[in-house]
């Protein structure tokens, strides 16, 4: 896999991962009872995006390397998943 590939993969995973951490351990302000004037009801109390971005860029780390090592060690080929037959 080239380097541009592997950076491809993990922003890929990375996104994928902080779309599914977000609403995680959410609580809306119309929850708590203290909704700031101009502000929807439905919106988050307190998102804590920097502990969720540091959660997310960790796990993601981990899911990335063993991506990497499956891709790198040859357990699964491209000839693998041609049901079409183009490859040969």
């Amino acid at each position: 896999m080239t380097l541009t590939g592997a950076i491809v993969v993990y922003a890929v995973t990375w996104f994928l991962a902080l779309y599914i951490a977000l609403p995680i351990g959410e609580r809306s302000q119309g929850e708590s009872g203290e909704v700031v004037p101009g502000t929807p009801a439905s919106a988050p109390e307190d998102p804590q995006m920097r502990k969720k971005l540091i959660w997310v860029t960790v796990v993601t780390t981990v899911i990335w390397a063993v991506i990497m090592a499956v891709v790198v060690s040859g357990v699964f080929s491209i000839e693998q998943f041609d049901i079409f037959d183009r490859m040969s």
